[in-house]
């Protein structure tokens, strides 16, 4: 295994970067970690990263196998999912370059072959987008958003289907970027810990900030990067968060826009799209 591999791993077992790795390991953590899977190794009080990445770089074969193995199993995390999902992440994107891939086969991990794709054009891109057809709503009341917005989020969508009825478009891309925001801000409060370990969470000091200081565009971003939304919904929707900014005359007048209800038509498509592709997620990992 490449040593810059290696080093990566040491730098998950420590675990310094939160967006990244589920758990910061202290001296006694660490000592701790290699001893549970059969290594002899005790921190000596020099560089946390320097001295995992030295152990780390003597290890090969069922050794090497065993730490990784150790760091995304569901076990170490106590079954918590969020923490789960991210170990996986990060050690799958660690392992690319090596061919490997870990999967959860029951509860046990385990370590198979796969070739990494690093195609960057633009077809391998295309590939993730798909053409946005109608969709109805979800079943918003299953989703267990907190008391209440559900009911007020079905009687939005219903309200703006009335506005592209009747061709009012602007109340209707206004009311949509609106309804988008308030139902992405509905699912990160309930799964906070996945959302601020994203590397796209925006942060001031150094410290992820209040769900109250995202900007839509933030939200946006996150949920692609979390997997709630695929990539063509996360290209539109950035487009319809400036829309949203409409509801304001100036702006309106600023920006020079006045949308049509082809536009209107286009832009509900993203928002179903959005709330599907979420309800879908969650319908899967929300158990």
């Amino acid at each position: 295994m490449d040593s810059t591999t290696k080093n990566k791993i040491g730098e998950f077992i420590c675990g310094d970067d939160k967006t990244k790795y589920p758990v910061y390991r202290s001296s006694f953590f660490l000592t701790r970690f290699f001893q549970e899977i059969g290594i002899n190794a005790t921190h000596d009080g020099s560089s946390r990263n320097k001295w995992s990445q030295n152990v780390i770089s003597n290890l090969n074969g069922t050794d090497l196998q065993k730490v990784i193995l150790r760091l995304v199993s569901p076990k170490l995390y106590g079954g918590d999912r969020e923490q789960i999902r991210l170990a996986i992440l990060t050690m799958n994107e660690i392992l690319a370059v090596e061919s490997l891939k870990v999967m959860i086969e029951n509860i046990e991990p385990k370590l198979i072959k796969q070739d990494p794709n690093y195609n960057f054009s633009e077809k391998t891109e295309e590939k993730e987008e798909r053409e946005l057809k109608p969709l109805p709503p979800p079943n918003f009341d299953k989703l267990n958003l907190e008391f209440g917005l559900a009911e007020i989020l079905q009687k939005r969508w219903i309200e703006v289907e009335s506005c592209i009825k009747v061709n009012a478009t602007v109340s209707a891309v206004i009311m949509m970027g609106s309804m988008l925001e308030g139902f992405l801000l509905g699912i990160m409060q309930k799964k906070p810990q996945l959302v601020n370990q994203a590397k796209s969470a925006p942060r001031k000091d150094e410290k992820v900030k209040n769900f109250s200081e995202w900007s839509l565009n933030d939200m946006i971003d996150v949920a692609h990067e979390v997997g709630w939304i695929q990539l063509d919904v996360k290209k539109f929707s950035h487009a319809l968060k400036d829309f949203r900014n409409i509801i304001h005359p100036y702006q309106q007048l600023v920006l020079k826009t006045n949308p049509d209800i082809d536009t209107c038509n286009i832009s509900w498509l993203v928002v179903q799209a959005t709330f599907n592709d979420i309800a879908d997620w969650l319908n899967k990992n929300d158990k």
